[in-house]
């Protein structure tokens, strides 16, 4: 059959494909071509739109993708109207009851697919050769320490010494014994939108939390208010909008907290992770006497372990150690013990050149699906933001993804008070077939978002 009337921008940005395929998916979508209509073969598509062969092949192949129009061997490209309801995936044991059969791209999803599981038995092999420890260790193991030192210095360029540095169990959990160390009913400032856990556990110690605004370029440090005892914040890859804090916000923000006396909480999430230039130096690295650096291998292993460090002034990890005292807690020394093997054996640094070819060349994947749409925060970490028109459009993208298969993340989840729509899409926890195949679908979703395509999953 002919297809109805297409208009294609051939000035514009958008690639001539997605355009294409754009304009056929809406017209299966508003009912212009029906199940079972037949469409043009790719070349005579080609010769009636003045196009190439290439690019009508790309269209038909990006709708096949997403479900879109099927093939049927020596029959030509038909019409299927709805895409498939649901992905298949793998059950995972390991997610909860909403999420086991879904694709999860969320962010903050670890991707241990590339971790090598041979290294990764030896590792706790060597961990368990140790005699049982028979007294505890507040400040976490020695070897530990040393192994960050070392790490920091390679990896994140900061010069430490192993009695600066205290074992964690994790980012967030270091950050909720730091706030409980701070006066109760002091002012903390936190990124707005930011990392809710993170304002959470702070409100839990009793500090009263304000949001400071961030742009592109992370948290606006001429915005902070008087009278603060600290600020928390990510300034490698601002979660979740991704920003980069450079290095004049750095210097303000270190010469700020001297002359104001607060702390700043350096939240390094997943700073180890960066494609496109070498990281800027730590806020640690220009105010060792100001600045609580947090690191964790949540992100560039597995929580499986556990296990973080704290860096900060004598004085902040000496308030940490009296209340570990205090109440009995300290890290568990099972973790450090594996994350020490590994670094040991160079596994480690083998791990984390793996890991960032990996994610970058996931990235470069969600780029391209992605291609016309506004994408932010794409240089680092392992997830990108993609703005939306407002809060209804973000909830609705949610809906049908998961309607689809797919576990999505949405901007206004991360604010305290009025929300920036879009959606956080994560590229590191899922399989590489589980993303190759999600992509299409995504990028389905968000283009009908935009446009006002009507939904074409099944609710």
């Amino acid at each position: 059959m002919d297809v109805p009337p297409i208009v294609l921008d051939r000035s514009g940005d958008e690639p001539l494909a997605v355009q294409l395929a754009g304009a056929l998916r809406g017209a299966a979508a508003d009912g212009t071509l029906r199940a079972g209509d037949r469409l043009p073969s790719t070349r005579a598509l080609a010769a009636t739109l003045g196009l190439s062969r290439t690019v009508t092949a790309a269209a038909y192949e990006q709708l096949l993708a997403e479900g879109w129009v099927e093939g049927r061997v020596g029959a030509g490209t038909y019409v299927t109207t709805a895409p498939p309801a649901r992905l298949p995936v793998r059950r995972r044991e390991d997610a909860g009851a909403a999420e086991a059969d879904l694709v999860v791209m969320r962010a903050g999803v670890p991707c241990t697919e590339v971790l090598d599981r041979g290294a990764w038995r030896r590792a706790w092999r060597a961990a368990a050769d140790p005699a049982p420890d028979t007294e505890p260790r507040p400040e976490g193991l020695p070897e530990f320490r040393a192994a960050v030192v070392e790490h920091l210095l390679r990896h994140r360029g900061l010069a430490a010494d192993p009695a600066d540095v205290l074992a964690t169990g994790g980012s967030t959990g270091a950050i909720a014994e730091v706030a409980r160390t701070l006066p109760a009913g002091a002012v903390v400032a936190v990124e707005e939108p930011g990392y809710q856990r993170a304002a959470a556990g702070l409100r839990a110690a009793g500090l009263r939390v304000v949001g400071v605004p961030v742009d592109d370029a992370g948290l606006v440090v001429d915005a902070l208010p008087a009278g603060l005892a600290a600020v928390y914040c990510t300034p490698a890859h601002q979660f979740p909008l991704g920003g980069r804090l450079p290095a004049s916000r750095r210097v303000a923000l270190v010469e700020r907290a001297r002359a104001a006396g607060f702390v700043v909480l350096e939240d390094d999430y997943d700073g180890e992770l960066r494609y496109d230039v070498a990281p800027l130096p730590l806020l640690a690295a220009l105010g060792p006497d100001v600045v609580a650096h947090f690191g964790t291998t949540s992100k560039i292993l597995t929580p499986t372990l556990g296990a973080g460090w704290l860096v900060a002034p004598p004085a902040v990890r000496e308030a940490v150690l009296r209340e570990r005292e205090r109440t009995g807690s300290r890290p568990a020394p099972a973790g450090q013990r594996v994350v020490t093997a590994f670094a040991a054996a160079g596994d480690l640094a083998r791990h984390l050149r793996r890991l960032r070819r990996e994610l970058a060349g996931r990235r470069a994947a969600v780029v391209e699906a992605l291609a016309g749409i506004t994408v932010l925060g794409d240089e680092a970490g392992a997830h990108v933001v993609v703005p939306l028109p407002d809060v209804a459009a973000e909830r609705a993208v949610l809906r049908r993804a998961e309607a689809a298969g797919i576990a999505l993340d949405g901007l206004e989840r991360h604010h305290a008070a009025t929300s920036t729509p879009g959606i956080v899409l994560g590229y590191a926890g899922s399989t590489r077939a589980e993303l190759r195949a999600a992509l299409p679908h995504v990028a389905a979703i968000l283009r009908e978002a935009m446009c006002g395509v009507p939904d074409p999953v099944p609710r």
